[in-house]
């Protein structure tokens, strides 16, 4: 080999080496690029979660309406009518409706005090004749709502003894003592109105136990915070508990169920720190045409164990999020949520840049999911086995186009929008279940919105403290939500419980006397 080919096979080697340098900095290059670019997604992802707008309802632009064109975009637009709010038009001009027929709708219920305003009788004297003057009319000037505050009494139950007056100077004289209500609770002043009441403020109007201590002592009385909370475990353990768990046996009998879950921090958790995440499961029964049941259960995990072991006996189909806990249950039918996945295409939504967010993937994703909820708007009114036709007829359709659309592109790796699509992607199998039976929902919805009366009172008590005020907690949570869905007064219907359970037998028949959808507790309770 000549000096002159060593030397080219040496530049020759310079330039490999250097070509593989360049490859290798322009990959590091684009990874830092892709770094940069999920990283500004993300603080701007928490700068719309902190200071945008909490609502999901999207906002139609051009390029959601030429992806929603795929699917008969006349049809999709020409549904635009709705009814202006007014009366009539007279002489050129617009009635509004009358605000005086809401009002009236308002107070239509409620009983009536006249307060008369007459003139002294100083007055009731004519100053030009002096003759006595006569009534010649009334009218109502004003309205107004007034307060009564509660009040407090005791009430006190006397017995009666009876004898027999014969054999009372008899060695065998007869007496008999009347019979007295069975207490609720044993060297307590706790009536069922008055624990109805601490239930009743505390886990519908999520006012924390510290508060009504105040409220209380205002009316009188010094009842401690951990008196009350002694009554809810109390009265949650003996009297709410076997009728939750009555609901339970039934829940367990229906077809189609709803599943959520939420952190709740339990303060005194055996073998766990205080910090430690414990979670509030709920299930309920879905859209079938029967009776709804709402039911909380408290564990000290998150482990799909616990659904496991709760839901126990049902089969059937279980609507759920994405949650891979539940994949555990046999006999099962899982049946996905589209409002997860439309949320996560709002998520991945590019924020601060309109042009570059119209007409994204994540925009398109979001029509599919939106083409899909309208259609089942649509079908809401339709009978079961309609709806399950009308389904395949008009969604299937849809469903096959969104799985083709999703494999025509690859999103950037780490962003939102990956993590929406490979969401879908695993998801597919549980995302099309609802599409075997007409009383499947399209979404967990219902059970977001049955958790969130309980999401709402953590705000304001922050956590429990002992796993029993936990699971009393459930206990009530699931009497409460269920008397609210059917209609009842849930004061009314606590306080009937609490009457009842005191001295009827814990057994069947005379739980079901009690559940909510009764014909008596409609009939004490109903609104």
């Amino acid at each position: 080999m000549t000096a002159q080919e060593a030397r080219i096979r040496e530049l020759e080697s310079q330039l490999a080496q250097r070509d593989d340098m360049i490859g290798n900095l322009q990959n590091s290059i684009d990874e830092l690029n892709h770094l940069v670019t999920n990283l500004t997604e993300i603080i701007q992802q928490m700068r719309k979660d902190k200071f945008g707008p909490s609502s999901e309802k999207t906002v139609v632009t051009d390029a959601s309406c030429e992806q929603l064109s795929l699917f008969n975009e006349v049809e999709l637009e020409a549904d635009g009518v709705i009814d202006e709010p007014v009366e009539k038009i007279s002489k050129g001009k617009v009635t509004p409706k009358s605000k005086r027929v809401r009002k009236m709708q308002i107070i239509k219920d409620l009983p009536v005090t006249e307060v008369l305003c007459e003139a002294p009788d100083e007055a009731l004297s004519c100053p030009k004749c002096h003759t006595d003057l006569k009534v010649l009319g009334k009218e109502v000037v004003r309205e107004e709502l007034e307060y009564i505050s509660a009040q407090l009494r005791i009430v006190k139950y006397v017995r009666f003894s009876y004898e027999c007056p014969k054999c009372k100077h008899t060695d065998r004289p007869y007496i008999i003592k009347a019979g007295v209500p069975a207490s609720l609770m044993n060297h307590s002043l706790a009536s069922s109105s008055s624990v109805a009441n601490v239930i009743y403020q505390k886990y519908v109007n999520g006012v924390p136990l510290y508060r009504q201590e105040k409220d209380w002592e205002r009316m009188g009385i010094v009842l401690s915070r951990a008196t009350m909370a002694n009554w809810i475990i109390k009265c949650s353990d003996d009297y709410i508990t076997p009728v939750v768990d009555r609901m339970k046996e039934i829940l367990l009998k229906r077809d189609i169920l709803h599943a959520d879950e939420t952190p709740v921090q339990v303060l005194k958790e055996p073998g766990k720190k205080p910090q430690t995440k414990s979670y509030m499961w709920l299930y309920r029964t879905g859209n079938d045409g029967d009776v709804p049941i709402i039911l909380y259960d408290y564990r000290p995990s998150r482990a799909g164990d616990n659904a496991e072991e709760y839901l126990k006996g049902f089969s059937g189909y279980l609507h759920t999020d994405g949650y891979s806990g539940y994949n555990k249950l046999a006999d099962v039918t899982r049946c996905g949520c589209w409002a997860h996945l439309r949320r996560k295409f709002d998520e991945a939504v590019p924020i601060g840049n309109a042009s570059e967010a119209n007409g994204s993937y994540a925009q398109q994703g979001i029509a599919y999911c939106n083409k899909l909820f309208k259609i089942e708007a649509d079908l809401t009114d339709m009978s079961p086995e309609d709806r399950y036709n009308k389904r395949l007829e008009l969604e299937k359709p849809v469903l096959e186009a969104f799985w083709s659309w999703l494999e025509s592109f690859v999103p950037l790796r780490g962003s939102k929008l990956a993590t929406a699509v490979t969401y879908a992607r695993n998801q597919k199998p549980y995302l099309e279940n609802y599409l075997l039976d007409g009383r499947c929902s399209i979404s967990n919805n219902i059970a977001e919105n049955a958790i969130r009366p309980f999401v709402t009172g953590r705000k304001n008590w922050l956590f429990a403290d002992t796993p029993k005020g936990a699971s009393a907690s459930a206990a009530i949570y699931s009497i409460v939500e269920t008397a609210k869905a059917n209609g009842l007064d849930v004061f009314l219907y606590l306080e009937q419980i609490l009457m009842h359970m005191t001295d009827w037998d814990h057994t069947s028949e005379y739980l079901d006397k009690l559940m909510p959808w009764s014909d008596s507790m409609q009939e004490a309770c109903g609104k």
